[in-house]
């Protein structure tokens, strides 16, 4: 059965809620989905890690077009670093996705919770160190 059509209720129900706190989460912080989408995806819909990671880079797609529509007309998107960063962006996402396919799970899920706890811990130590 297709992955697709394999979707409950429960799940579905989930999906939702997952996706309306993933956006209040970028409307307010301006956080990509995966901080979010990943963990879900993983824990409570039971995807591997690879596919919860390509998941969430499809799902944030609406999110993003909204919120950068939203804050444009409040004059807070800078165009041209966001062309720069999106343009790069581009060939790191092709390296990564390839990069990420030579790893197992286990390794992707482990590197993933890394990088959320040295953000995490940048974050913190930033706002301590300036308050």
């Amino acid at each position: 059965m297709s992955p697709l059509l394999a979707i409950t209720a429960a799940h579905l129900g989930i999906a939702v809620v997952v996706g309306l706190a993933a956006g209040v989460l970028a409307g307010l912080f301006g956080v990509g989905g995966g901080i979010l989408f990943v963990p879900a995806l993983t824990l409570t819909l039971g995807l591997e890690q690879h596919q919860a990671q390509a998941t969430s880079l499809l799902a944030i797609l609406p999110t993003v077009a909204v919120g950068t529509w939203r804050q444009a007309r409040y004059g807070n998107v800078r165009w041209n670093a966001s062309l720069v960063l999106g343009i790069a962006g581009i060939g790191g996402v092709v390296a990564g996705g390839f990069l990420a396919e030579s790893l197992s799970g286990g390794v992707l899920r482990r590197l993933f919770g890394a990088l959320l706890v040295l953000t995490a811990g940048q974050l913190g130590w930033r706002a301590w160190r300036h308050s």
